[in-house]
C-alpha cells in the first residue's frame, strides 16, 4: 500500500506548486548556501560555450607543442584541460536540459541529469591521474632534455584563457554546483599554468630536467583535491542523500516550534537538480484544525523551507489521535 501512496505524494507535489512556482524562481537558492542568487542562464550559457571554445583551442596547442619537445607537463596540463573542456560541455548540455519541460515518463523533467554529469566529471579525472602519475614516475627515472622557454610561453597563454574564463563564471557561481566546479577547475587551470611557467624558466636557467615530471604530478595533486569534494558531493546527490548545508534535524526543530504543529516526521530531504532541492513529510495538526487554518500551516511552512534552501515541499496532514499508517513513521 505504501507504495501507490507515494506516487499520490509526487502528483500532489505537481498540483502543489502550480501556484508556488512563479514565486520560487526569484529564490532560487544557491547550492547549500542562503544567497539569493537566481542563475542567468543566457549569462552562463555564453559563458560555457566561450570557455569551450577558448580551453579547446589551448588543449590543441599545448597537445602540439607538448608532442614536439616531449614535455610531460605541457601534456598532462593538456589532459587536465581536455578533462575540464568535456566537464565544461557535460555542464552545458545539462543546463540545457535543465530546461526540458516535465513529461509523464519523467516527472521532474531531466533535472537530475547535472547531478550525474557532476559525477561523471569528477570519475573521468580521477582516471586522468592515473595515466599522468605513472608517465611522471617514469620520467623522473630517466629525464628528457626540454625547451623551457616554450614551455613558459605556452603556459603563459594557458593563465590568459584560464583566468579570462574563470571571470565569466564568477558571478554565478554561488547559485548552482556545476557552475561552481566549472569555476573552480578553471581557477585551479590558472594555478597551474603559472606553476608552469616558473618550471619553464628553471629548466631553462638551470637545465634540471626533472621539473618537468615534478609538475605534472603537482598538476596530478591539484586534480586529484579539487576532484575529491566534486566526487562526495555529487555522489551524494545521485544517492538522494540530503544536500551540503540542509541539517534534517534543524528543520524538524524549526517546524515543530511552529504554531499549529503538533508533530512533524517521515522527513524525506533529496535533490532534484544541482540547484533545487526537495522535501515530503508527514504534519500532525490538531484534530479540530480547519482546512483553512491547515492551508494557512502550510503556506508557512513552505515560506519557511525556502529560507532552508528547499524549493518543493510535499506536505502529507495527518489529525492528532490518527495514528501513522506508514510502516516506518
Amino acid at each position: 500500500m505504501a507504495h501507490t501512496h507515494d506516487h499520490t505524494e509526487e502528483h500532489d507535489h505537481y498540483h502543489d506548486h502550480s501556484h508556488s512556482d512563479d514565486h520560487d524562481h526569484g529564490h532560487s537558492h544557491g547550492f547549500g548556501h542562503h544567497h539569493h542568487h537566481p542563475v542567468n542562464l543566457k549569462e552562463v550559457n555564453q559563458a560555457f560555450v566561450i570557455g569551450i571554445a577558448l580551453n579547446f583551442l589551448f588543449v590543441v596547442i599545448e597537445v602540439i607543442v607538448g608532442l614536439n619537445i616531449h614535455s610531460l607537463s605541457l601534456l598532462s596540463d593538456a589532459g587536465h584541460n581536455l578533462a575540464d573542456v568535456a566537464s565544461l560541455a557535460m555542464s552545458l548540455i545539462a543546463f540545457r536540459l535543465l530546461k526540458v519541460k516535465p513529461t509523464e515518463k519523467y516527472t521532474y523533467g531531466y533535472k537530475k541529469t547535472t547531478i550525474l554529469v557532476a559525477l561523471l566529471n569528477a570519475a573521468i579525472l580521477l582516471l586522468s591521474l592515473g595515466a599522468i602519475g605513472y608517465e611522471a614516475i617514469q620520467r623522473l627515472i630517466t629525464p628528457q632534455p626540454l625547451p623551457g622557454t616554450t614551455i613558459s610561453v605556452v603556459a603563459a597563454i594557458g593563465i590568459g584563457i584560464n583566468a579570462l574564463t574563470a571571470l565569466l563564471f564568477l558571478r554565478n557561481k554561488e547559485s548552482d554546483l556545476n557552475i561552481k566546479s566549472a569555476f573552480l577547475h578553471l581557477l585551479s587551470d590558472a594555478i597551474v599554468s603559472a606553476v608552469l611557467v616558473i618550471g619553464g624558466l628553471i629548466i631553462h636557467y638551470t637545465g634540471l630536467y626533472r621539473i618537468d615530471a615534478l609538475l605534472s604530478l603537482l598538476v596530478a595533486v591539484v586534480i586529484l583535491f579539487s576532484t575529491w569534494q566534486l566526487l562526495r558531493d555529487s555522489l551524494r546527490l545521485s544517492l538522494d542523500g540530503v544536500p551540503q548545508g540542509i541539517e534534517l534535524k534543524k528543520i524538524k526543530e524549526i517546524i515543530d516550534r511552529m504554531t499549529g504543529v503538533k508533530d512533524f516526521h517521515h522527513i524525506h530531504i533529496w535533490a532534484i537538480s544541482t540547484t533545487e532541492n526537495a522535501l515530503t513529510g508527514h504534519l500532525v495538526v490538531d484534530r479540530n484544525a480547519s482546512m483553512d487554518a491547515v492551508e494557512k500551516l502550510k503556506h508557512q511552512i513552505k515560506h519557511e523551507l525556502l529560507h532552508q534552501n528547499i524549493q518543493h515541499a510535499t506536505l502529507e496532514i495527518e489529525m492528532e489521535d490518527q495514528p501513522c499508517s506508514e510502516p516506518d513513521c
